[in-house]
């Protein structure tokens, strides 16, 4: 069993931040909301982004899956009464010459084997799909 382990601390008036392993994580912890820090629902989001990006990285290597760069867009729609997660949408957009179906192949395995991922899919709707780009897009 693998744990993970982080701590977190506030002073009053809302300054927090998080440590994990050597990282300083500042986050919003006031009653408000904070336009500069991100709060809870943002580093959720984070979390699962850097779950699938982290995955795009392994899974290239496993099936060695050629790319020059990925990104991710995450968008975590909330609902109240009780405040919660709802569904979490994202856009995983990949730089690669590889076929169709290997980039599949990669999203599956994102999707399958991601521990974020699979936590959240297990509390809340996640919808995504993957795309293809070329830096040339990005110019146009």
């Amino acid at each position: 069993m693998q744990e993970y382990e982080v701590s977190a601390s506030v002073r009053k008036g809302g300054e927090a931040s998080a440590r994990a392993k050597r990282s300083e994580i500042r986050f919003d912890g006031s009653a408000q909301q904070d336009p500069g820090l991100p709060g809870p629902a943002e580093l959720l989001a984070t979390a699962f982004a850097a779950c699938a990006l982290k995955n795009v990285e392994r899974f290239s290597q496993i099936l060695r899956f050629r790319y020059d760069s990925a990104s991710i867009r995450v968008v975590a729609e909330r609902e109240e009464p009780p405040p919660r997660i709802i569904i979490i949408r994202y856009t995983l957009k990949i730089e690669t010459d590889e076929p169709q179906h290997r980039v599949d192949l990669l999203h599956l395995n994102v999707r399958k084997y991601g521990t974020v991922y699979n936590t959240l899919a297990a509390a809340c709707r996640v919808e995504g799909e993957i795309v293809v780009g070329s830096p040339r897009d990005d110019a146009k």
